[in-house]
C-alpha cells in the first residue's frame, strides 16, 4: 500500500480546497437540531452542490455516476473536507455510504439507474430498517414478516433505531421471507418507499434532547417484488455487504475530524485555569492526550487500509469491524476527556462564551450510542475474532 501523494493528487488538493473555502461559508451554519424539515433541506442542498461540482460519489465508479477517483484523491478529499469543517452529510449518510454502494454491488440495472442518480443529487433520503426491539444485537433473529402475494411482499413488523426516518424517502429494509428456514437464510433485503400505506414513523427523543432515532411500524405494507435486492432469502449476505460499508470506510471523515478535535482540546486545556497554572500543566492529562492522538493516527492508517482494500476488491474490507470498534470507544474517551478539561461548568451546561460547554456535553452524550449503533462493541469483537483472526465460534 503506497499512499504517498503525487503531483496530480496535490493539484486535486488545491482544487478541492479552493472550492470548499468558497462554498462552505456561503452555505452557512446548520439549522437547529429540532427542525428536521430545515435540516433535510440544508443537507440535500449541500449534496446537490457537491454533485454539480463533481465531488459527489467520489469513490463511486464513473459508470454509476461517481467520479471513480483514485484512492489517493479520495483520501485527499477527506482530509480537505475535514480541514474546511464542511457540512456533515447527515440525512444523506445512509444513501451515500450504505444503500448506494450496496446497490452498486448487488442491485439490478433498473434499481441502479433509478436510485443512484437521485442519491448522488440529494433528491432522495434513505434510512435503515435493520434493528428490531426484540432482536437486540442478534440481528438475524428479526421477526418482521414479508409474505409474497403475487408480485408484492406484504410486510408487517417493527423496526427501531432508524436514524432520520422521519425525513426519509426510502428505507433499506430487512425482512423474513421464509419463517421456516434457519434464521440467517430466510431473510431478504428490500427497498421500501416510505410513502407506502401502512407505514408509521415515530421519532424517539434521546438523552441529548434530539430525535435522530425513530421507530418504524409496518402494517401490511405492500412492497413490489422488483424492490428486492439480491435473491429471495439471500438478504443476510447482502446485509453484511451493507454493514461492512457502514463499519469500514464510512468512518473515514469522522476519524480525520478527530485530529482537529484533539487539537481543539489541547488549545482549550492550555487556556483553562487549574490551580496556579493551566489544565495542560497536568502530566496525566498530557499522557491521555498523547494516547488518544496516537490512537487516532493508528485508526486513520487502518482506515486507509480499508479504503484501499475496498477499491482493490470492489467490496468493503472485513477489518472494518476493527475500525468501527476502536472509533466508537475512542470517541467516548475523547469527549469524556474534553468534559474533564471543562470541569464543573459542564455539570449544568453553564453558558460561557469562552467554553464550548453545551456542544461538549451534547457530543459526550451522543458518543454513548456509538458502542451500540452499527453493531455493539461485543458483536464487533466476535466478528474480529471469527472473520479477521480466524478463531472458532464459541
Amino acid at each position: 500500500m503506497d499512499l504517498r501523494y503525487s503531483h496530480e493528487d496535490e493539484a486535486f488538493r488545491a482544487e478541492i480546497r479552493s472550492w470548499l473555502e468558497r462554498e462552505v461559508p456561503e452555505h452557512g451554519p446548520a439549522p437547529d437540531n429540532t427542525d428536521w424539515v430545515a435540516r433535510r433541506a440544508y443537507d440535500t442542498v449541500w449534496q446537490r452542490k457537491l454533485y454539480e461540482a463533481g465531488y459527489a460519489g467520489l469513490a463511486w465508479p464513473a459508470d454509476h455516476g461517481g467520479r471513480g477517483a483514485p484512492i489517493s484523491q479520495q483520501l485527499v478529499y477527506l482530509e480537505e473536507y475535514a480541514r474546511a469543517n464542511a457540512p456533515y452529510i447527515s440525512v444523506n449518510f445512509v444513501g451515500m455510504v450504505q444503500a448506494g454502494p450496496t446497490l452498486i454491488a448487488e442491485g439490478t440495472d433498473d434499481q441502479r439507474a433509478f436510485h443512484l442518480p437521485k442519491i448522488l443529487k440529494g433528491e432522495c433520503v434513505w434510512c435503515q430498517g435493520f434493528s428490531e426491539p426484540e432482536a437486540g444485537s442478534d440481528l438475524a433473529s428479526l421477526r418482521t414478516r414479508a409474505e409474497r402475494v403475487g408480485d408484492e411482499y406484504v410486510v408487517s413488523g417493527q423496526k427501531i433505531w432508524s436514524t432520520r426516518a422521519q425525513v426519509a424517502d426510502y428505507c433499506e429494509l430487512l425482512v423474513r421471507t421464509d419463517p421456516d428456514a434457519p434464521k440467517h437464510r430466510g431473510i431478504s433485503w428490500l427497498i421500501l418507499p416510505m410513502t407506502l400505506p401502512g407505514i408509521n414513523v415515530r421519532p424517539i427523543r434521546t438523552i441529548d434532547g434530539d430525535s435522530h432515532f425513530c421507530e418504524i411500524f409496518l402494517d401490511e405494507v405492500r412492497v413490489p417484488v422488483v424492490n428486492r435486492v439480491g435473491e429471495e432469502n439471500d438478504g443476510w449476505r447482502v446485509a453484511n455487504v451493507t454493514l461492512r460499508f457502514e463499519r469500514g470506510t464510512a468512518f473515514a471523515q469522522h476519524i480525520i475530524m478527530m485530529r482537529s478535535q484533539i487539537r481543539h482540546l489541547v488549545s482549550l486545556a492550555t487556556r483553562r485555569p487549574r490551580g496556579a497554572g493551566a489544565a495542560w500543566d497536568d502530566p496525566v492529562l498530557r499522557q491521555k492526550v498523547g494516547w488518544i492522538n496516537a490512537n487516532i493516527e493508528a485508526l486513520w492508517h487502518t482506515t486507509q487500509m480499508c479504503v484501499t482494500e475496498a477499491e482493490r476488491t470492489g467490496a468493503p474490507a472485513p477489518y472494518g469491524s476493527a475500525v468501527k470498534l476502536r472509533y466508537s470507544e475512542l470517541t467516548q474517551e475523547m469527549t469524556e476527556l474534553l468534559i474533564e478539561v471543562i470541569g464543573r461548568p459542564a455539570i449544568g451546561m453553564s453558558l460561557d462564551d469562552d467554553l464550548p460547554t453545551r456542544r461538549a456535553v451534547m457530543d459526550y452524550l451522543w458518543s454513548l450510542q456509538y458502542t451500540i449503533a452499527a453493531g455493539t462493541s461485543q458483536v464487533q469483537r466476535n466478528l474480529i475474532a471469527e472473520r479477521i483472526l480466524g478463531l472458532p465460534r464459541s
